[in-house]
């Protein structure tokens, strides 16, 4: 937020001294359209100006044959809101209605309608989006550092759900807050977002490292909280269990590494290969049990199936 008040207040400068320099009228509200055109992404910083523009010209011609037919009264002034601005939302153009707005009451409080006026109108959004389209392009803060943090709070928070998991698995009576669930959403909701603004200063090109990373942990989030489904219903320690727990046990550093290892799938595939040949459960609660268990495996299989996946296309697109 600090980046963006030292750039919109650099935008609003500049665009003032050069309306003043132009001898644009006001030259102020030069200053008001920077400030509406500072975005916080390259993408939008260049998009949205733009959109802006259109907006403006196109409100500009309507209020001048408005002003014109009807007269400078304030009730056209209504009338012209209730009929541009339908119509920029109707055309996508409606983040350009503040800026259309200030353009078309300099029309008003001029009462008059003539060729310099108009072009004064047009160099000045020139002048404002001129300018913070170009403070857009200079400089837009990184993400990397506050995606490095949430990478390690979602590893940190995925090692912690996973050492419950096999802590249950152990002693059924377990008790967990489950605190690790709610910060692992919020970390991944945020780098997603922080992803996406990431790729907006890159123009969209490529697909980037991160926004495969908390893809990948989105779909993983998705199998723990089945996982976890499966879990309450293991009401009693079983060997099964014990083994399962060692293999979410490896998970806690696995999670935490750019390189798909596998030796966790090797350990599951060895487990199921044991289940076949274990004896078949001699109650109805081992029975329950035991077939919870084997299908948190089947979960915990789609896990590293969708790490084993992502990783390989993380290695594609990681910087260099």
């Amino acid at each position: 937020m600090g980046i963006r008040v030292i750039k919109t207040a650099l935008a609003a400068l500049a665009a003032i001294y050069t309306a003043a320099y132009l001898e644009l009228s006001p030259p102020l509200s030069a200053g008001i359209l920077a400030i509406l055109g500072v975005e916080v992404t390259r993408m939008r910083g260049v998009r949205m100006p733009f959109v802006r523009f259109i907006a403006s010209v196109l409100g500009l011609f309507l209020a001048s044959i408005l002003f014109v037919t009807l007269g400078f009264h304030i009730w056209v002034v209504a009338i012209f809101i209730m009929l541009t601005f339908p119509i920029l939302s109707r055309f996508h153009l409606k983040e350009g209605i503040v800026t259309s707005s200030v353009i078309v009451f300099h029309v008003f409080g001029a009462e008059e309608v003539t060729t310099s006026l108009i072009g004064n109108e047009i160099m000045l959004l020139l002048t404002g989006l001129g300018w913070a389209t170009v403070i857009n392009l200079i400089y837009m803060p990184t993400e990397e550092k506050r995606l490095l943090q949430l990478r390690a709070d979602t590893e940190q928070a995925f090692a912690g759900i996973f050492t419950h998991m096999a802590m249950t698995l152990r002693n059924p009576a377990h008790l967990w807050d489950g605190h690790e669930l709610l910060d692992v959403h919020h970390a991944i909701e945020l780098g997603a977002a922080r992803a996406a603004v990431g790729r907006e200063n890159r123009f969209g090109r490529g697909e980037a490292y991160w926004e495969v990373y908390y893809r990948m942990r989105k779909e993983q989030l998705d199998s723990i909280q089945h996982m976890l489904v499966l879990l309450a219903f293991v009401y009693e320690s079983v060997p099964q269990g014990e083994k399962i727990a060692e293999v979410l046990e490896g998970l806690v550093d696995d999670v935490k590494s750019d390189v798909y290892v596998g030796e966790a799938e090797r350990r599951l595939t060895r487990l199921r290969e044991d289940f076949r040949a274990m004896d078949l459960p001699k109650t109805r609660q081992e029975f329950e049990v035991r077939a919870s268990l084997l299908e948190l495996c089947r979960e915990l299989d789609r896990f590293l199936i969708t790490a084993k996946q992502m990783k390989k296309k993380r290695a594609q697109v990681l910087p260099s």
